[in-house]
């Protein structure tokens, strides 16, 4: 049977007869109509007026931006914080500031953008650009799924953030595009800039390789150095990073999967900071010798290891960054014993080779020096001496990665400093970096004695270069075997008062 054509679609309205959308409208979202507009902007309590107290330690800030300037005087200096990232197509990530841009500045909001702009007589101005705050006189504070007060919250605009962060002047992020317009005019100045962390910035600026890294290497080499308020904030952070392995150790008892292991130190994290420092790694049995295994997904159980790598950021975004691993049941076997004790006896030797004048890789060294003969002692490599030649390195097939790197704002802090300056530079006060020797022995790996297949340890603490060798910052973590043991043993029998 044959079956009728369908009715012609309605004409579409004229475009004059449809309001007009916000620019962040979906093409699911309801134009608002004229009448709705006029209603929302009308009977809100006026603001107060009253600006927000400087940020705490906005002197250090203010020293660090006066740093910088004295290394590029003369020279227009641009560092962003990057923008949102879309997830789910309706929603953002949370945001996570530039950590260049938080260094000089302390500031936590999206978009915004830091100008040094050079002055005559020496230093530069500091110049923030910000989104501003229109409050309710402008219907973007309810249309703008994006940046509207009503969908995200508000934002401290121009006065509130030259209070906050006490910087010499603030300026619309609109005006930006004016103001790298006459950088780059017909009397183009020198200027630098951070790249790779705003979109939008980067495709408004010229390309220029080499003044943009040497930029970006000074500012790493900059934060390789921690002040005193620094290493206190990695003193907090790492103190819940403890309080969350305490919860995670003591959820082992009823956990079955890794997905427990993340949740759980996780949700300290979100608690006592801002988030977690890197995605946390818990990985138990086999998975344990995957370095960066974070799908998280497997189960537990006991008579294998977890090693858990993990680490909250604080609210000052600076990161700890600690391993341990655990037996599940609370006890290790005679064969993760052996491999444990040499991992630890490992990360002692490279305790010692960090002191001011070694050179970075000096506690790799000694560390991979100890694992190879504690592996020829095991029956796994046959010649240690001959597995340490640089035109063998035979031992890297058990332990891949290096013992160290630097910690702070960043897990992986001052990646962008020269080679010279930190892989083949010395070890100075004020530096901080882990010391994390592992082995792992692959369950497929032939060259391995059958009873330590499976098998994989990680031992990482956080240790700060003093003028006379170093300070343990994570020794309140308990990291020999029986130590470990004692320590699972006395959660479980805690109260876990302290537990989120």
């Amino acid at each position: 049977m044959a079956h009728p054509p369908p009715p012609p679609a309605e004409p579409l309205k004229a475009q004059a007869d449809v309001p007009e959308a916000p620019k962040s409208a979906t093409g699911y979202d309801t134009v608002p109509p004229p009448a709705l507009l006029d209603f929302m902007v009308k009977h809100w309590r006026p603001a107060s007026g009253k600006l927000p107290k400087p940020i705490a330690h906005h002197e250090a800030f203010a020293k660090r931006r006066r740093a910088l300037s004295a290394l590029f005087p003369g020279e227009t200096l641009l560092i962003p914080t990057g923008e949102e990232k879309v997830r789910s197509n309706d929603t953002v990530y949370r945001f996570r500031p530039g950590s260049d841009f938080y260094y000089l500045t302390g500031n936590l909001e999206p978009d915004c953008v830091l100008l040094l702009q050079p002055v005559l007589g020496g230093g530069h101005r500091a110049v923030l650009y910000v989104e501003p705050n229109p409050g309710h006189a402008d219907a973007t504070f309810f249309t703008d799924r994006l940046k509207g007060e009503l969908w995200v919250g508000p934002r401290l605009g121009l006065p509130g953030s030259v209070a906050r962060y006490a910087v010499d002047e603030v300026r619309p992020l609109a005006d930006l595009k004016a103001a790298l317009g006459t950088l780059q005019g017909t009397a183009p100045r020198p200027f630098r800039a951070v790249r790779g962390t705003s979109r939008s910035l980067d495709a408004g600026l010229v390309e220029q390789p080499p003044r943009d890294q040497d930029f970006a290497a000074a500012l790493a080499e900059m934060r390789l150095y921690k002040d005193a308020q620094e290493v206190r904030e990695l003193s907090a952070a790492i103190a819940s990073t403890k309080r969350g392995f305490e919860d995670v150790i003591f959820s082992l008892k009823g956990a079955h999967t890794e997905r427990t292991v993340e949740g759980v130190f996780n949700l300290r994290a979100r608690v006592e900071g801002n988030d977690v420092g890197y995605g946390t790694i818990a990985a138990a049995g086999p998975h344990a010798c995957v370095l960066h295994w974070m799908r998280n997904d497997g189960p537990l159980h006991k008579g294998e290891l977890l090693l858990l790598d993990a680490g909250v950021e604080g609210k000052s975004l600076y990161t700890a960054d600690v391993t341990r691993t655990l037996p599940i049941s609370g006890k290790f076997s005679r064969e993760q014993r052996e491999v444990y004790a040499l991992v630890h006896a490992a990360q002692a030797a490279a305790f010692a080779a960090v002191r001011p004048g070694n050179d970075f890789l000096e506690p790799n060294r000694r560390a991979m020096k100890v694992l190879a003969e504690g592996l020829e002692a095991l029956g796994i490599l046959e010649d240690a001496g001959l597995a340490l030649a640089d035109e063998h390195q035979f031992y890297k097939r058990y332990s891949l990665h290096n013992v160290s790197h630097m910690l702070g704002l960043d897990v992986h802090d001052c990646a962008q400093a020269r080679m010279e300056v930190y892989k083949y530079g010395t070890l100075k006060p004020g530096m901080v970096l882990t010391v994390e020797p592992g082995l792992y022995f692959q369950e497929d790996d032939l060259t391995v004695p059958t009873k330590y297949r499976g098998i994989g340890v990680r031992i990482e603490d956080d240790v700060l270069v003093t003028a006379h060798g170093m300070r343990n910052l994570t020794r309140d973590f308990p990291s020999e075997a029986g130590a470990v043991e004692a320590w699972m043993a006395k959660v479980w029998k805690s109260k876990r008062r302290d537990a989120v």
